[in-house]
């Protein structure tokens, strides 16, 4: 057996990344990632060790050319993962929002996605909750790192981690879905239709299809890009300059609009996009054209934005513990006190404004016209404070083949996929009938294993031409 391990570490910021390669026999791995992460491992089986041993080689050469080097594992230290670095100041508001419930995490919260059931919330301990609309705790999920961002593509929800990774949260046992480039420092995250897009420290957007394998990537026009939202249509990047919206496949710009001060976060509706801004300000920019529609003015950095269903609301939450309301027009109807932190992300839902603020609460606030009049008149409800329960469910993302449940038969109307080799890379493909079989599978890498079957409960169909998998992985044996 021979191991060739290699390493990539620029300054400033740059890449900071090995690159390991292994032969024995027929068989070469190769394994990659950020210095002091476990990182992926591909694995690759050739006719003769003769060409096993051309094909690494060659694989060897390609990043020394690149800029990789020997060295010795375990030298280099992790690189810091940059954290956000915000300010909270007391809200000058003379009234309170009217908080219906409050749920401390414990650790400064960043993600939260509100969907039909449950309300999601992810912190800087790794720490993912979900709730039920009344406040009531359901489960725990614990990420290696902090959570960056939550994120909803259709069904399946995912979360955005320090360690860089994006983990799915779909199903009981999460799961690594995409491991991002070393010198990718995450800073914000949507999936549109299973495809990645992803803002860094650097002002990049990077661009990685259901296969976790790179497509594109744009230097942005400033830097720090928190804002990153997609559709159909575009990809709408938010950074120190302004917004910029790029076609989805290939990156070709489509237009940029600077606004007023540096973008901090970003929420989209069916037509426009929404650019929070450290100039005090939203702005809604128009998708089709990148003009700028409306602009909403509070009274201090915009740290977190959010509309009703067609942008009939716009909320804000600033770096001074307030909430606001506008009407589309920018008339402020209302500026309250989050009672707890800034709102570092929000979401509305059915007459309620759900909060993550900098002291680690998610918060439920009646945004109902009736209790917020009251909340202006000085009457608010007591919040409930929300408890943890004695005996939570708690899950870990699966790392192996080995952390799967097996099964020795396919329950009635579950799906059989295969793990198979091409070209070098392990593939997914359905093996059941009624499925495209030259179709990819979008599955997690850590448990890929060639010649394994596995079952799952239901695949949908993407419009980029693949599946994706809805419910549990088990391990046909």
């Amino acid at each position: 057996m021979s191991k060739t391990y290699l390493e990539l570490s620029q300054d400033g910021g740059g890449a900071h990344k090995f690159y390991e390669v292994t032969v024995q026999g027929q068989v070469v791995s190769v394994r990659y990632g950020r210095i002091g992460a476990a990182g992926q491992t591909q694995t690759s089986t050739f006719p003769t060790a003769q060409k096993a041993e051309a094909a690494a080689a060659k694989k060897i050469g390609e990043k020394m050319r690149k800029g990789y080097a020997p060295a010795v594992q375990g030298q280099r230290a992790p690189r810091a993962v940059t954290r956000r670095q915000v300010t909270s100041a007391p809200s000058t508001a003379r009234a309170v929002a009217p908080v219906l419930w409050r749920f401390r995490t414990g650790s400064a919260a960043f993600g939260i996605h509100i969907d039909e059931e449950r309300c999601w919330v992810g912190n800087q301990a790794g720490d993912v909750f979900t709730l039920a609309h009344g406040g009531e705790v359901l489960a725990r999920y614990q990420l290696p790192d902090g959570v960056k961002c939550l994120v909803a593509d259709d069904f399946w929800i995912y979360a955005g981690c320090d360690d860089g990774r994006v983990y799915d949260l779909s199903s009981k046992l999460p799961f690594a879905a995409y491991d991002i480039a070393a010198d990718v420092d995450i800073f914000w995250l949507d999936i549109h239709e299973g495809v990645l897009n992803v803002a860094d420290r650097a002002g990049r957007l990077t661009v990685i299809d259901h296969e976790d394998e790179h497509q594109w990537a744009r230097g942005g026009r400033g830097e720090h890009a928190w804002m990153v939202r997609a559709d159909d249509r575009a990809v709408y990047h938010g950074h120190t300059h302004g917004v910029t919206a790029h076609t989805p496949d290939g990156g070709t710009e489509l237009w940029h609009t600077p606004t007023q001060g540096a973008v901090l976060f970003g929420w989209q509706e069916d037509d426009a996009v929404y650019a929070g801004t450290g100039r005090h300000t939203v702005q809604r920019l128009s998708k089709a054209t990148g003009a700028i529609e409306a602009t909403y003015h509070c009274d201090g950095p915009v740290y977190s934005c959010a509309t009703s269903p067609g942008g009939r609301f716009v909320f804000a939450g600033d770096s001074a513990s307030s909430v606001y309301c506008f009407d589309r027009d920018g008339t402020r109807l209302w500026k309250l006190g989050t009672g707890g932190g800034s709102a570092l992300s929000m979401q509305y839902r059915d007459e309620r404004l759900f909060l993550v603020t900098t002291d680690g609460s998610l918060v439920c606030v009646d945004a109902s016209e009736a209790a917020v009049t009251a909340a202006q008149q000085g009457s608010v409800p007591v919040a409930r404070d929300v408890k943890l329960a004695a005996a939570l469910p708690t899950y870990a993302p699966a790392t192996t083949a080995g952390s799967v449940t097996t099964v020795a038969a396919a329950p009635a109307g579950s799906v059989v996929v295969e793990c198979v080799q091409e070209n070098g890379r392990t593939r997914i493909h359905v093996v059941s009938e009624g499925y495209d079989r030259s179709w990819n599978v979008q599955f997690p890498r850590a448990i890929r294993e060639p010649g394994a079957r596995y079952v799952v409960d239901a695949l949908h169909a993407a419009s980029g031409g693949f599946y994706r998998v809805r419910g549990d992985i088990r391990r046909l044996v």
